[in-house]
């Protein structure tokens, strides 16, 4: 009569192999997590059969997990000796870093499947194994013999469990027992539990004299007190409840600049305007540690604008003129604050007022022609300025029918005076040949009191003809160089797009992500996208189109970017639930985040 761990192992086998004949998920009769890491490993298209995975001889033998582990497998070496099992140590790509084993026949059975330092044995190379299980779940796994994808592994069992730090919660790496198939398996997930949290507490004791220093500084600070705290090390970010609840990680990247450009002052305070358009007051504090600076210390207050001094009663030390400067510049139409925006548009403004022509230069989408019309309509004119594009003059507006639709001749039918305003679009688009007759018409309409405004991509694009029909040149700055505006300009487009549209707030911080290679043009699509699909009376965060919830760099493929869309509808759907996303598509949890892993998917976690 068969044992129930042989009938066991035998019925699990049956359910695999007719997994792999079949379009059905896995038999019940199989543990879930074992049935979606089949699923998981078939999709990836994992072999049976023979074991291939990638090879790494050159890595980091001194590196900290490896250091850490060593005194702990040290000890099970001598534990295990003579016995058919062998510890493994990875780090948290799967990456097999250091292996005792107790005999030599398992020792040569692991070599053949390349259980061994250098080489990876993520559950993407190998299939269900439980180095791969544990670092999928982030939890302790246990995989015995048929339960493994590859026929290779089914002779052995394998047990491993997540190696996190204790100090950031960061998974390090996993730790992996392996041994024979026999009756002792069920006592392996204690066993590798138990190695694993005494790397742990090695890796704790050997944590940079850095890290401790930094946070002991910062528990020391946020006993005493609520106000915003932010401890900033090269690789450690702590923060306390009120100092997350208004930062961003882009916040924290600013505050880290700027405490850096304290140098070696230990203690001094400094102004920094945040993503999301405040000023915050940072007082700093560098932390040193044995070893020499571990970082910054940073006690926040956020600025009453209205005040004349800083919280504390620290005076402001901007000059008046810096303080001029930095005072939001309102233009019609028109919304920011940011330094670089404020100081486009007082130049436009007073080159508006005294006529002085202006060439505008910046990215595609940045809003100069928008500028210009904003700047011309707050001198008090009544008129709407003429805009022609070197690119296409043929849609330029002129006196009547008849008129010739060349560049040069456009130009002259404009109509000009005193309270007019000629924009010319592209300006680098200008023919070389036809330069010299467009700068004539450039300055006889200027003589006539007309504002000359140009407008191009790149500064350097001008034509030599028509260098000196500008007397000024100016830098629109690029929607992602001036994020603090997002708020601002959100609900300035959505003015302009009417019928009371607002925008929750949930959909600003996909929005802040976001690369903008259009700029406000782009931004302003969206805008009027999202308002006429919304479903209730205001934006929310699944109106707007999947690309806005990936923070990928990369280029994607037709193939790629369907994907990514498909996966984004699918947790906009179940409200950021991944296993109800994960039952509709038909795949596991584990595929749902390691494809929001690739894609940059920014989905907040509902659920």
């Amino acid at each position: 009569m068969l044992s129930d761990s042989t009938a066991r192992d035998r019925n699990i086998a049956r359910a695999r192999l007719k997994f792999l004949e079949s379009a059905e998920p896995p038999a019940t009769i199989v543990p879930e997590g074992i049935r979606n890491s089949w699923q998981r490993s078939k999709y990836l298209g994992i072999g049976t059969d023979e074991v291939v995975v990638p090879y790494q001889p050159d890595y980091d033998r001194q590196s900290r997990l490896v250091r850490a582990a060593a005194p702990v497998l040290d000890r099970l070496e001598r534990v295990l000796a003579g016995s058919d099992a062998c510890v493994i140590v990875t780090d948290r790509k799967g990456w097999v870093r250091d292996r005792r084993v107790g005999e030599k026949r398992l020792s040569a059975h692991l070599d053949r499947v390349h259980l061994a330092p250098g080489f990876s044995y993520a559950e993407q190379f190998v299939g269900t194994n439980g180095i791969g299980v544990a670092l999928e779940e982030r939890r302790s796994y246990v995989v015995l013999g048929t339960e493994h994808f590859n026929e290779r592994l089914q002779n052995v069992s394998c047990a491993a469990a997540p190696i996190r730090n204790s100090v950031t919660g960061r998974v390090e790496g996993a730790m992996n027992l392996t041994c024979w198939n026999g009756p002792e398996r069920t006592l392996m997930a204690a066993l590798v539990q138990e190695a694993a949290g005494d790397i742990e507490r090695v890796m704790y004791e050997f944590s940079s004299s850095h890290q401790r220093a930094l946070l002991e500084a910062f528990q020391q600070v946020t006993h005493y007190g609520d106000r915003p705290v932010l401890c900033l090390g090269q690789d450690l970010v702590l923060a306390n409840s009120a100092a997350s609840a208004r930062l961003t990680g882009d916040d924290h990247r600013l505050l880290h600049e700027a405490a850096a450009e304290l140098g070696h002052a230990p203690r001094t305070r400094k102004q920094v305007q945040l993503t999301g358009g405040e000023t915050a007051l940072m007082r700093c504090r560098r932390i040193d540690s044995s070893a020499g600076a571990a970082g910054y210390l940073l006690e926040l207050a956020f600025e009453d604008p209205s005040s004349d001094r800083a919280p504390g009663g620290v005076a402001r030390s901007r000059s008046r003129e810096g303080q001029e400067a930095a005072k939001p510049w309102p233009l019609p139409g028109l919304a920011g604050t940011d330094p670089a925006w404020n100081t486009v548009s007082r130049t436009a403004s007073r080159c508006a007022r005294d006529r002085t022509p202006l060439l505008l230069h910046g990215e595609t989408g940045t809003g100069k022609s928008a500028l210009a019309r904003a700047a011309h309509a707050l001198t008090g004119a009544a008129s709407v300025p003429v805009v022609v594009d070197a690119r296409d003059p043929r849609h330029a507006p002129g006196p009547g029918p008849g008129t010739e639709t060349g560049l040069v001749p456009v130009l002259h039918a404009a109509p000009t005076g005193p309270d007019r305003t000629l924009v010319l679009r592209n300006v680098n688009a200008v023919p070389a040949a036809e330069g010299p007759a467009v700068a004539r018409a450039l300055e006889a309409a200027a003589a006539r009191g007309t504002w000359i405004v140009g407008t191009l991509d790149r500064a350097p694009g001008v034509p030599d003809a028509l260098r000196s029909s500008f007397a000024e040149a100016a830098a629109v700055p690029a929607l992602r160089h001036r994020l603090a505006d997002l708020p601002a300009l959100v609900d300035c487009l959505l003015r302009r797009i009417g019928a009371g549209v607002e925008c929750s707030p949930d959909v600003l911080p996909p929005l802040r992500r976001h690369d903008w290679p259009d700029n406000i043009r782009q931004l302003e699509s969206v805008l009027r996208k999202a308002a006429a699909g919304r479903r209730t009376h205001r934006i929310e965060l699944g109106d707007l189109p999947p690309a806005l919830h990936s923070a990928g760099s990369r280029s994607l493929s037709a193939w790629e970017s369907a994907e990514r869309d498909t996966l984004v509808q699918a947790l906009l759907e179940t409200d950021g639930n991944k296993l109800l996303a994960a039952q509709r598509l038909g795949i596991s949890r584990t595929t749902i985040y390691r494809k929001m892993r690739a894609y940059g998917i920014t989905l907040p976690a509902r659920r």
